[in-house]
């Protein structure tokens, strides 16, 4: 079976090209619309304070994913299921939690991409979170000369740059007025884990683009 990329690259222009990935495989398994059946109310929207200490300032409007006993699924199949309902149960027990050294946190592991090789950037400490590509190479030889630099950055480059990321991604900016705020990283970062986009870090450009069809872009200083 082809992979979204190769079967229709104009609605998945990703740099993966006809490779299935795993976070395509991932968002598959974490789907239940795969299962066949048509499925409403994943999300709703809540109206949050801007600021709960001065209420004049109004809300803003905040996605968030619904609980899956809240979901609406339909009882007859509504299209050809890739994955069948019980495999769809079975992998949402067997999720397994990132284990990481003690005092030390990765807010965005598994959400950067490599724009060189497209892998998955890895959780790097030096001092601080980062994350970095070595395009494969895991062996403690050194690398051949020719071989691409290994691709770098930190994470306290990445948050602060996120929320107008999210603004574009959802569209919010046309909503925003001089008296709403936007997204927090905190808030991006779960609105990025809940859609299932990864962000490509291309370290020549230094951009980060959104793993969507319109591949939103944001550069990094």
């Amino acid at each position: 079976m082809p992979s979204p990329s190769a079967a229709d690259p104009g609605r998945n222009p990703h740099p993966t090209n006809q490779r299935w990935i795993l976070t395509t495989v991932r968002t598959i398994l974490a789907n239940p619309r795969y299962t066949g059946h048509q499925v409403w109310n994943r999300q709703r929207t809540d109206h949050d304070l801007i600021d709960p200490a001065n209420t004049s300032l109004g809300h803003r409007d905040v996605m968030r994913w619904n609980a899956p006993t809240d979901w609406i699924i339909s009882t007859t199949p509504a299209h050809t299921a890739l994955v069948s309902e019980a495999d769809f149960v079975t992998v949402q027990h067997t999720r397994a939690a990132r284990q990481t050294a003690p005092g030390r946190t990765y807010t965005l592991a598994g959400l950067l991409r490599c724009a060189m090789c497209g892998r998955r950037m890895d959780s790097h400490w030096t001092h601080r979170p980062a994350y970095r590509c070595r395009h494969g190479h895991s062996s403690a030889t050194p690398p051949l000369p020719h071989r691409t630099p290994n691709a770098y950055i930190r994470e306290d480059q990445v948050l602060p740059r996120l929320p107008a990321l999210i603004i574009r991604l959802t569209d919010h900016a046309a909503e925003l007025n001089e008296t709403a705020a936007p997204p927090t990283p905190a808030a991006a970062v779960e609105y990025l884990r809940a859609e299932s986009i990864s962000m490509i870090f291309d370290p020549t450009t230094r951009t980060l683009t959104a793993d969507t069809p319109q591949g939103e872009r944001i550069a990094i200083d």
